[in-house]
């Protein structure tokens, strides 16, 4: 015998109080990152407002696009319950909804999945055309990337290595260096679909200049990296709903093979894919629930919408999305 089920009580207080928190811990994070103590208040003020609001658009269309269309289809969702994280990240974990029942169909599947990413990059393209256009051009030192990169595990441990050896007397100490590091910069990853932006807006920059990112690109920027995380293949992520609508239970190994390049990236390129990693593997995990109509087949547009949620995905990928160059 079945349990009738629960009925869950909206609370949009909750979901207000959420979000004006976030406001706060992203621009207050902005402000402690990005912004100098020497600008005027008023200045800082402005531009933390100003990111805290593009990044949270972004995100609230990218949850709003989950939850219209489950509505839509008959699926119980919640409205987007936003994140607060103060002085960590960007000072938000991003937001989500509650599924509080069973999809349907497979197409149901891809129209729910694929609408918060598409819905996000449907605001973050335009905020960043218009960033872009405003962010001044200035000299930059060049930088080049290194493989494996300087914060890969790989070159973590070695540095480990060797400064046990130096502890336990079996190597000798690294000879003393008179460098003082002067300047920082911190440099955000582009991926083709950020390149070909800049590209579009500015034009190619010759070797020594670079972009004073205005606060609406570096929401947009993260506004693509939610997007990348969102559409990995794997488990219950978007990208991992819309492997299930495409192989059903073939995309579990799908979803493995994605966490083996998950993990190539934190070995070879940077610690900062580990978290992920781990998110990826121990949490959401690799299965997926079935749809309670699982005859109907995947129409021909849900498996086009597929293709441009996974092309979206190659889009936004960057190897190492934010490092700092000391000099």
């Amino acid at each position: 015998m079945e349990s009738a089920p629960v009925r869950t009580v909206n609370r949009p207080w909750l979901h207000l109080l959420l979000f004006v928190l976030t406001v706060g811990t992203t621009s207050l994070t902005f402000d402690s990152l990005f912004l100098g103590a020497s600008l005027p208040w008023s200045a800082r003020l402005s531009e933390a407002l100003t990111f805290s609001v593009a990044l949270l658009t972004i995100l609230g269309a990218h949850e709003m696009g989950h939850y219209l269309l489950a509505r839509l289809h008959g699926v119980d969702a919640s409205l987007p319950y936003f994140i607060p994280l103060p002085y960590l990240g960007v000072g938000t974990l991003g937001a989500v909804i509650r599924i509080r029942s069973r999809i349907p169909t497979r197409n149901a599947l891809v129209d729910i999945g694929a609408a918060g990413p598409l819905a996000g990059l449907a605001v973050a393209l335009p905020f960043l055309l218009w960033g872009l256009a405003h962010s001044p051009v200035v000299d930059v030192p060049e930088v080049h990337a290194s493989f494996p990169g300087r914060t890969s595990l790989w070159s973590l441990g070695g540095d480990f290595v060797q400064w046990l050896q130096v502890k336990l007397s079996l190597a000798e100490a690294p000879p003393d260096s008179s460098f003082t590091p002067q300047h920082a910069l911190l440099v955000f990853g582009d991926g083709p679909l950020m390149q070909g932006l800049k590209w579009l807006v500015l034009g190619p920059l010759p070797p020594g200049k670079g972009l004073q990112e205005h606060p609406v690109v570096i929401a947009g920027w993260f506004g693509l990296l939610v997007t990348l995380l969102n559409l990995v293949p794997v488990g219950q992520f978007d990208g991992g709903h819309l492997a299930y609508a495409l192989w059903g239970k073939h995309a579990r190994w799908v979803g493995k093979a994605m966490a083996l390049v998950l993990l190539f990236l934190t070995l070879f390129y940077t610690v900062t894919w580990g978290p992920w990693f781990l998110v990826a593997t121990k949490l959401v995990g690799f299965g997926h629930p079935e749809v309670t109509q699982p005859a109907e087949p995947l129409g021909l547009g849900r498996k086009l919408v597929c293709a441009v949620c996974f092309l979206a995905l190659v889009g936004c990928a960057m190897p190492v999305p934010i490092r700092m160059e000391i000099w």
